[in-house]
Protein backbone atom coordinates (compact mmCIF):
# COMPACT_ATOMS: atom_id res chain seq x y z
CA UNK A 1 0.00 0.00 0.00
CA UNK A 2 1.14 3.03 -0.85
CA UNK A 3 2.30 5.89 1.78
CA UNK A 4 0.49 8.33 1.20
CA UNK A 5 -2.84 5.88 0.98
CA UNK A 6 -1.92 4.49 4.62
CA UNK A 7 -1.99 8.30 5.55
CA UNK A 8 -4.95 9.12 4.13
CA UNK A 9 -6.78 6.04 6.44
CA UNK A 10 -4.88 7.53 9.23
CA UNK A 11 -6.12 10.71 9.13
CA UNK A 12 -9.52 9.00 8.64
CA UNK A 13 -9.21 7.22 11.59
CA UNK A 14 -8.17 10.34 13.59
CA UNK A 15 -11.55 12.03 12.70
CA UNK A 16 -14.22 9.39 11.74
CA UNK A 17 -12.81 5.94 13.54
CA UNK A 18 -12.14 4.08 16.88
CA UNK A 19 -9.79 1.84 18.66
CA UNK A 20 -11.86 0.11 21.10
CA UNK A 21 -10.98 -3.00 23.21
CA UNK A 22 -13.32 -4.75 25.05
CA UNK A 23 -13.99 -6.66 28.25
CA UNK A 24 -16.87 -9.34 26.52
CA UNK A 25 -17.82 -12.11 29.20
CA UNK A 26 -17.55 -15.41 27.68
CA UNK A 27 -19.15 -18.34 29.26
CA UNK A 28 -16.54 -21.32 28.32
CA UNK A 29 -13.05 -18.92 28.65
CA UNK A 30 -11.46 -19.83 31.44
CA UNK A 31 -11.33 -16.60 33.38
CA UNK A 32 -15.23 -15.94 32.34
CA UNK A 33 -14.13 -12.78 29.53
CA UNK A 34 -12.72 -12.08 26.04
CA UNK A 35 -10.48 -9.27 25.19
CA UNK A 36 -11.80 -8.16 21.92
CA UNK A 37 -9.61 -5.48 19.68
CA UNK A 38 -11.65 -3.63 17.12
CA UNK A 39 -10.57 -0.81 14.86
CA UNK A 40 -14.29 1.09 13.59
CA UNK A 41 -14.49 3.60 10.88
CA UNK A 42 -17.64 5.58 10.88
CA UNK A 43 -19.47 7.67 7.51
CA UNK A 44 -23.29 8.78 6.52
CA UNK A 45 -24.86 6.37 4.79
CA UNK A 46 -24.73 6.82 1.09
CA UNK A 47 -20.99 6.83 0.87
CA UNK A 48 -20.51 2.88 0.32
CA UNK A 49 -18.26 3.26 -2.35
CA UNK A 50 -15.82 4.80 -0.12
CA UNK A 51 -16.43 2.35 2.65
CA UNK A 52 -15.69 -0.76 0.00
CA UNK A 53 -12.95 0.95 -1.17
CA UNK A 54 -11.78 1.25 2.32
CA UNK A 55 -12.39 -2.53 2.83
CA UNK A 56 -10.82 -3.83 -0.19
CA UNK A 57 -7.55 -1.47 1.08
CA UNK A 58 -7.21 -2.78 4.59
CA UNK A 59 -9.00 -6.71 3.36
CA UNK A 60 -10.32 -7.54 6.59
CA UNK A 61 -13.81 -6.79 8.45
CA UNK A 62 -17.21 -6.02 7.56
CA UNK A 63 -19.58 -2.94 6.39
CA UNK A 64 -23.42 -2.32 8.17
CA UNK A 65 -25.88 0.26 8.11
CA UNK A 66 -27.25 1.25 11.36
CA UNK A 67 -30.34 2.46 12.17
CA UNK A 68 -29.34 5.76 12.39
CA UNK A 69 -28.29 5.87 8.40
CA UNK A 70 -24.36 6.12 9.62
CA UNK A 71 -22.01 2.68 8.18
CA UNK A 72 -19.87 1.10 10.30
CA UNK A 73 -16.93 -0.46 8.78
CA UNK A 74 -15.43 -2.73 11.42
CA UNK A 75 -12.44 -4.68 11.85
CA UNK A 76 -12.87 -7.01 14.73
CA UNK A 77 -9.32 -9.54 15.87
CA UNK A 78 -5.96 -9.54 17.81
CA UNK A 79 -3.90 -9.85 14.17
CA UNK A 80 -6.40 -8.22 12.11
CA UNK A 81 -6.50 -4.88 14.41
CA UNK A 82 -2.77 -5.46 14.84
CA UNK A 83 -2.32 -5.09 11.26
CA UNK A 84 -4.32 -2.23 10.82
CA UNK A 85 -2.74 0.06 13.55
CA UNK A 86 0.43 -1.06 12.36
CA UNK A 87 -0.63 0.33 9.13
CA UNK A 88 -1.73 3.58 9.99
CA UNK A 89 0.37 4.39 13.14
CA UNK A 90 3.55 6.58 11.89
CA UNK A 91 0.92 8.74 10.46
CA UNK A 92 -2.21 8.83 13.37
CA UNK A 93 -2.16 12.33 15.19
CA UNK A 94 -5.50 12.27 17.17
CA UNK A 95 -5.26 8.96 18.26
CA UNK A 96 -1.66 8.51 18.14
CA UNK A 97 -1.92 7.08 21.76
CA UNK A 98 -4.59 5.06 21.69
CA UNK A 99 -2.79 3.54 18.79
CA UNK A 100 0.42 3.02 20.71
CA UNK A 101 -1.56 1.56 23.94
CA UNK A 102 -3.22 -0.41 21.33
CA UNK A 103 -0.50 -1.82 19.65
CA UNK A 104 1.17 -2.36 23.03
CA UNK A 105 -1.82 -4.85 24.31
CA UNK A 106 -2.05 -6.56 20.95
CA UNK A 107 1.75 -7.92 20.85
CA UNK A 108 1.32 -9.27 24.11
CA UNK A 109 -2.09 -10.57 22.87
CA UNK A 110 -0.73 -12.03 19.80
CA UNK A 111 2.60 -13.37 20.84
CA UNK A 112 1.54 -14.85 24.31
CA UNK A 113 -0.54 -17.51 22.61
CA UNK A 114 -0.18 -19.99 25.53
CA UNK A 115 -2.39 -19.71 29.16
CA UNK A 116 -2.50 -16.68 30.85
CA UNK A 117 -2.00 -16.62 34.70
CA UNK A 118 -4.83 -15.12 36.08
CA UNK A 119 -2.65 -11.95 37.47
CA UNK A 120 -1.44 -11.83 33.68
CA UNK A 121 -4.61 -11.75 32.61
CA UNK A 122 -5.68 -8.48 34.82
CA UNK A 123 -2.83 -6.85 33.79
CA UNK A 124 -3.88 -7.12 30.11
CA UNK A 125 -7.65 -6.35 31.34
CA UNK A 126 -5.91 -3.19 32.99
CA UNK A 127 -4.18 -2.12 29.86
CA UNK A 128 -7.98 -2.54 27.91
CA UNK A 129 -9.07 0.31 30.96
CA UNK A 130 -6.93 2.71 30.28
CA UNK A 131 -7.28 2.11 26.47
CA UNK A 132 -10.91 2.73 27.21
CA UNK A 133 -10.75 6.06 28.94
CA UNK A 134 -9.98 7.77 25.33
CA UNK A 135 -13.13 6.57 23.73
CA UNK A 136 -16.65 8.29 24.93
CA UNK A 137 -19.25 5.27 25.30
CA UNK A 138 -22.40 5.19 27.41
CA UNK A 139 -22.08 1.51 26.85
CA UNK A 140 -19.42 0.30 28.70
CA UNK A 141 -20.45 -3.26 30.61
CA UNK A 142 -17.57 -4.74 31.90
CA UNK A 143 -13.73 -3.63 33.41
CA UNK A 144 -11.22 -4.47 35.46
CA UNK A 145 -12.63 -4.23 38.33
CA UNK A 146 -15.55 -6.90 37.78
CA UNK A 147 -13.43 -9.39 35.97
CA UNK A 148 -10.98 -8.98 39.43
CA UNK A 149 -14.47 -9.40 41.33
CA UNK A 150 -15.40 -12.66 39.06
CA UNK A 151 -11.58 -14.42 39.48
CA UNK A 152 -11.97 -13.90 43.11
CA UNK A 153 -15.32 -15.33 43.19
CA UNK A 154 -14.18 -18.43 41.40
CA UNK A 155 -11.25 -18.43 43.29
CA UNK A 156 -9.14 -18.07 40.22
CA UNK A 157 -6.39 -15.45 42.09
CA UNK A 158 -3.27 -16.56 43.70
CA UNK A 159 -3.18 -14.76 47.12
Amino acid sequence: MQEKTKAYIAGFLDGDGCVMFQLVKRKGYIFGFQIRASVVFYQKAGNENFMNWLKHKLRDGYIRQRNDHILEYTIVGHRPAMRVLSLVAPYVFLKRKQVKLGLQLLKQLVEKRERYTSQEFLKLCKQVDKISEFNYTKKKIHNFQEVKRYLSDKELLSP
